[in-house]
């Protein structure tokens, strides 16, 4: 991931990368609790069976992304209104990577609210949105 030609973010092997959108009901716990899930998510294969990227200590990469929350029921062009503005949604996006690595994850991330070139092989391919 990259902001103005620098890189700023990168796994370098096998993880997660974790797109995270903050709405106006989100607060720390569902932070916390999210981190937790994103970690724990059983999705990798393993010696015996399905593993989670805490077993197999991979790492993740953090990236805000409030265009999750785009609402496009009308017309052709989206809205944000359902996605939290920048004072509520960065310290809860800081929250949820601090538990990731409180957790024992190897997390990277991107710049909050820059615009972001994120590229990535997407392995399976499997994307799945976590909602609590």
């Amino acid at each position: 991931m990259s902001v103005e030609g620098e890189v700023v973010g990168a796994l370098n092997g096998p993880g997660l990368v974790a797109l995270v959108g903050v709405t106006h009901t989100d607060d720390l716990d569902v932070a916390q609790r999210m981190a937790r899930k994103i970690y724990d998510l059983r999705i990798f294969d393993g010696d015996n069976g399905e593993v989670s990227a805490r077993d197999v200590s991979l790492p993740i990469l953090v990236v805000s992304q409030f265009t999750l929350y785009a609402d496009t029921k009308k017309g052709r062009r989206p809205t944000w209104d359902a996605a939290a503005p920048r004072a509520v949604a960065e310290p809860l996006i800081d929250a949820l990577i601090a538990e990731l690595r409180a957790e024992g994850a190897t997390v990277s991330t991107g710049v909050f609210g820059a615009d972001m070139q994120v590229s990535l092989v997407n392995d399976g391919p499997i994307t799945i949105i976590l909602e609590l």
